[in-house]
């Protein structure tokens, strides 16, 4: 009841329907759409009486399990010329013998709109505090530049006045089937609006109205939608790897709700996500985190920051998140529910997949078609960006120029780099050098470069999945361990660059730059891995993981 008045909701479900055979007891996620208007209905805290007015005994049967009264239909009053005012006056008036008594406001919902939130229907109910207000009507935002048709004169024409763009266009509403309440001396067989009509606007979600397999599945996807939280950081001394790793994930999970979380210390983390348009936060340490986490309420928290705090793993795991990081070898990943590493073995429990098919590619890669190994090497392509701890990129350049090697050097220093200003004045007279600290599409270097010298990181991938003959050199003892990068699949690794000398390195970059065939097999063997599907290897297993998880919380 809401200030003295009685309220009904009504909600019509034929047994009939054209589009989707059975419609109403079809299940959306594991429930019948009848299921959710119901739900949604006696959710509310003003509404006194729900009614589910139907011609079929089996959604009858099936409303009456959920405890929700049935008023059966007359078969004249389910035909598809039947009016839905006069669906919704017989249902009332069946109701009010029943209870004995009036209501006084009448709300239809219908179960078509499975999204529509309890919280909007109650504020719908609240608008009848005006006594002015006679009918309340659901409505969406559907501002657009449309045309109609005049059939006397068989010809189109606009229904505006100026073409602006759609933000600028006066406003315009479309109902939705979600709500049409009512006070009750407006009821009647042909109609269900009073006089002074008041609007609700809902959300697009919220609006979505089932006709269609097309809506179906959109609903579906809704119903599913998961809040994930993203705590990722780019900065000089890493990178900005982890960061583009998720913001790839971002862009392919559309239908969840998605924010980014960054440390606001971190400037260049904070560019990039601005330059995407990603909804984001920033935080100053672990406890402004957490309460961001507390307003936000993710179901899923993904940590790509490299190692974690035991502590910190600790706080998530008490509040009941569900945990996915990333290359995360702190004390914290033993706490995760799910580690995804591309690099490194880990030693532990079924929690921790690792290998290259779990390398989820930057965008820009997949634009690229696969490098054509030509006869001469004309471009050579240094990145051994971020943390060029061991000065690689100078000691690799130093031995092209050594070498004899005429062609064009692109050396990538990235941001962070301490010597830029002493390289580029050292190597100012050779036409032929170019640095640079930044660039917008690594994948455009790579794909224009006959042969790449890069370290043993995630960069691999990259250049793998474009088959750029590539030969390694380990910054540290760490990378040594990737395996990934070996003759098995098309790289060639000369271990620890601090034990390497110049020699060595003008050896191998020859024995490569002046073997056709030997460039031809590398390219070959790197096109036979796959690495454009990581992210659904990924998201396969936090599927199944997660639907684990929600199972034993469940019992």
């Amino acid at each position: 009841m809401f200030e003295n008045n009685k309220i009904l909701v009504v909600i019509p479900a034929r047994g009939y329907s054209k589009n989707i055979p059975r419609k109403n007891l079809r299940l959306l996620g594991e429930k019948p759409l009848i299921y959710y208007s119901i739900d949604i209905a006696k959710s509310s805290k003003y509404v006194d009486d729900v009614v589910v007015s139907t011609e079929d005994s089996e959604i009858a049967s099936i409303v009456e399990k959920y405890g929700t009264s049935v008023v059966k239909r007359p078969v004249e009053l389910a035909t598809d010329e039947t009016l839905l005012d006069t669906v919704i006056y017989d249902a009332m008036l069946q109701k009010e013998k029943q209870a004995f008594d009036e209501y006084d406001i009448v709300i239809t919902i219908q179960p078509s709109s499975p999204l529509l939130k309890t919280e909007t229907l109650d504020k719908a109910i609240e608008k009848f505090a005006d006594f002015n207000i006679d009918s309340v009507i659901s409505v969406v935002d559907d501002k657009n530049l449309r045309w109609g048709f005049d059939d006397e004169n068989g010809r189109y024409f606009p229904f505006y006045s100026e073409r602006l763009y759609r933000d600028l266009l006066p406003k315009t509403f479309k109902e939705t089937g979600g709500i049409l309440a009512t006070r009750r001396n407006f009821v009647t067989e042909t109609s269900r609006l009073g006089l002074n009509i008041d609007l609700i606007e809902i959300s697009r979600e919220e609006s979505v109205e089932i006709n269609t397999y097309e809506d179906w599945w959109i609903a579906n996807n809704y119903l599913n939608k998961i809040k994930i939280a993203f705590v990722v950081d780019a900065y000089d001394q890493i990178g900005t790897g982890h960061m583009y790793r998720c913001l790839s994930m971002a862009s392919k999970l559309v239908f969840h709700d998605v924010v980014f979380f960054i440390n606001r210390t971190h400037q260049l983390g904070i560019d990039i996500i601005e330059g995407y348009n990603y909804k984001y936060q920033t935080y100053g340490g672990k406890s402004e985190l957490l309460g961001l986490f507390e307003q936000f309420d993710p179901k899923i928290i993904i940590n790509d920051v490299g190692n974690t705090s035991y502590e910190y793993m600790v706080d998530l795991t008490n509040k009941g998140y569900y945990i996915i990081n990333f290359e995360d070898f702190g004390s914290g990943s033993d706490l995760a529910d799910l580690v995804f590493d591309s690099l490194y073995e880990h030693e532990g429990d079924e929690k921790f997949f690792v290998g290259h098919e779990y390398y989820i590619l930057k965008d820009e890669f997949y634009l690229h078609q696969p490098k054509i190994i030509t006869n001469d090497v004309k471009t050579v392509l240094i990145d051994f960006a971020p943390n060029d701890t061991l000065n690689l990129s100078q000691k690799v350049l130093d031995a092209l120029l050594a070498s004899g090697f005429s062609g064009r050097i692109n050396v990538i220093l990235g941001s962070g780099h301490e010597n830029f200003e002493e390289l580029s004045a050292k190597y100012e007279l050779m036409q032929n050098v170019q640095f640079y600290t930044t660039v917008n599409s690594i994948s455009d270097f790579m794909i224009s470069a006959d042969v790449i010298f890069t370290s043993g990181g995630r960069i691999m991938y990259q250049v793998c999945s474009l088959g750029v003959p590539c030969i390694v050199i380990c910054k540290d003892e760490r990378e040594e361990k990737n395996l990934f990068g070996s003759p098995e699949h098309g790289f060639v690794n000369m271990g620890l660059g601090s034990y390497l000398t110049q020699e060595d390195i003008i050896e191998q970059f020859n024995i490569v730059a002046n073997d056709f065939e030997l460039r031809q097999a590398m390219n070959n063997k790197m096109l036979e891995i796959d690495l454009k599907h990581g992210f659904e290897e990924c998201w396969s297993v936090v599927k199944s993981k997660y639907r684990e998880f929600n199972l034993d919380n469940a019992k």
